[in-house]
């Protein structure tokens, strides 16, 4: 136990009180109780049916996202939390953080999740214009946002904001002065995400039918350099494409799991994990609907409709992907079932282009690289 990663473990709560046009997540609309309180106890037991497989390890992070976590009974997250605990040892540093959207029904239950154990906040309040929620489908207004925002420092020491830019008819000089808005609330980890247009969203059939146009590629990039110039000046590292914390200490250690390529338990409906069982790195996905999750647990005791044990080429590309949005990098000695090495041609014609560079037998993206990542990081696996 002593010798492996700490563990993090994401628990799915698929539930929303309104789907966003944007959102291509595995969500629902909010239901009644009983099943809320089913799947809870499925979730539970989920935990606990992968401990038994992954055995004794340490506890790191406990992450609850969705759909909306902060719609579930507190009381409910607290078992869960209680739960990890319970199977895993849990570090010194345990960070446990919940994603929460800043409208006044889940505000009133901010201190709740504290009491349940929850010290990191995640708060989606994607915009700060009132025209501009309207036009993300969201649920709350500008005003509701800076209450929460409010409420959600006097609860919990730490804080993260997810806001969204390249949205309709936004400028660079609008997008900066909400960005320093939003940092004026103390925030000490910003996520800013560039709107993309997922395919079967609702976002995707109003572009397809003509009804409104994303902003274009240059206008797109011009908010990006924005995005870092405003954060850089306000003492930010983008330590991640679209994370930016304030010193190391802020940095998600959830979020860091995954980019490091640690073990991770997936708990919830179509939760994926990637847990190391008897040596093999092994993908988990679980079953999406919520009533074939319950049963699934139910029946075999973990949730998962799919365990697949990947093999070494598959998790090269997956650490060249995941460590190279970072600025740890990846280090070469995990990429040598993709062929590539610090000799590399494509790895000295990619550093020639000021695209990536090598130190210390490790792989990093630049700045410049990070910017066409997709596009890098496919050549680079060719």
């Amino acid at each position: 136990m002593t010798g492996a990663a700490p563990l993090a473990v994401y628990i799915h709560w698929p539930y929303c009180a309104r789907i966003c046009p944007y959102c291509d997540f595995n969500v629902v609309r909010d239901r009644g109780q009983a099943e809320q309180a089913l799947l809870a106890r499925a979730i539970v037991a989920d935990l606990q049916g992968q401990a038994v497989l992954l055995g004794p390890r340490r506890l790191g992070s406990i992450f609850f996202g969705g759909g909306t976590p902060s719609l579930m009974d507190p009381d409910w997250a607290a078992a869960m939390i209680e739960a990890a605990k319970a199977l895993w040892t849990p570090t010194d540093d345990l960070e446990i953080s919940l994603e929460a959207n800043p409208t006044d029904a889940e505000a009133d239950r901010f201190a709740a999740f504290a009491a349940a154990g929850v010290q990191r906040l995640s708060l989606g309040v994607q915009a700060l214009d009132d025209a501009a929620l309207k036009a993300l489908g969201r649920n709350h207004g500008a005003a509701e946002a800076r209450r929460a925002m409010g409420l959600a420092a006097k609860a919990f020491p730490r804080l993260s904001i997810d806001l969204i830019y390249a949205r309709p008819g936004q400028s660079t000089r609008a997008w900066a002065e909400e960005l320093n808005t939003a940092l004026g609330f103390g925030f000490e980890h910003v996520s800013p995400y560039q709107l993309t247009i997922e395919a079967g969203t609702a976002f995707d059939r109003a572009v397809r039918r003509g009804d409104w146009t994303p902003p274009d590629g240059d206008l797109g990039a011009a908010l990006y350099e924005t995005t870092q110039a405003v954060l850089s000046r306000a003492g930010f590292e983008a330590y991640e494409v679209s994370n930016h914390a304030r010193g190391e200490a802020a940095r998600s250690r959830h979020n860091l799991a995954y980019w490091r390529g640690w073990d991770y338990v997936g708990a919830g409906p179509g939760a994926h994990g990637r847990l190391t069982v008897g040596g093999v790195r092994t993908a988990t996905t679980a079953e999406r609907r919520v009533g074939d999750y319950i049963a699934k647990v139910g029946e075999i005791g973990v949730g998962f409709v799919e365990r697949e044990a990947l093999a070494a080429r598959d998790v090269a590309l997956e650490r060249l992907l995941m460590g190279l949005r970072t600025v740890e990098g990846v280090a070469f000695s995990e990429l040598g079932a993709i062929g590539l090495a610090s000799r590399d041609a494509r790895v000295a014609d990619f550093a020639a282009m000021g695209l990536v560079e090598v130190r210390d037998d490790r792989l990093y993206a630049t700045l410049d690289g990070r910017r066409v990542l997709d596009r890098l990081t496919a050549d680079l696996a060719a």
